[in-house]
């Protein structure tokens, strides 16, 4: 039960987060949709930190790694708006925006895990 809530609490935390960061920057740039591509980005940077250090240090418990990256990485990334805004793009005939946003979105955040990654290696 008590690891149930910490993925519970921290999901709860990542995604209010999400909200304020994609309603306030979603829309910056028309057409784009900054807050989710950047909310997407740094939750894959951050679980490649987190699921890195974990692994090298066995410092974050299993307990850690639930509320952080289960629940808090969990509730922040938000694939399914991700979806659905490649679905509104598509449904507009925006061919362009959602060719960049699509694979800028999937390389760029596995770029970030790398990068989480290593840099939990070189911590």
């Amino acid at each position: 039960m008590k690891q149930a809530f910490l993925v519970f609490l921290g999901g709860g935390i990542g995604s209010c987060l999400r909200y304020f960061i994609s309603k306030s920057l979603n829309p910056v740039i028309s057409n784009y949709f900054l807050g989710t591509f950047l909310v997407n980005v740094l939750g894959c940077l951050l679980i490649g930190l987190i699921l890195g250090y974990a692994l090298k240090e066995s410092f974050l418990s299993q307990n850690y790694v639930l509320l952080l990256a289960t629940g808090f990485c969990g509730g922040f990334t938000t694939f399914s708006a991700f979806a659905f805004e490649n679905f509104s793009l598509l449904k507009n005939g925006d061919y362009f925006n959602f060719s960049l946003y699509t694979l800028g979105s999937i390389l760029t955040g596995i770029l970030a895990i790398f990068i989480g990654l290593w840099a939990a290696k070189a911590l």
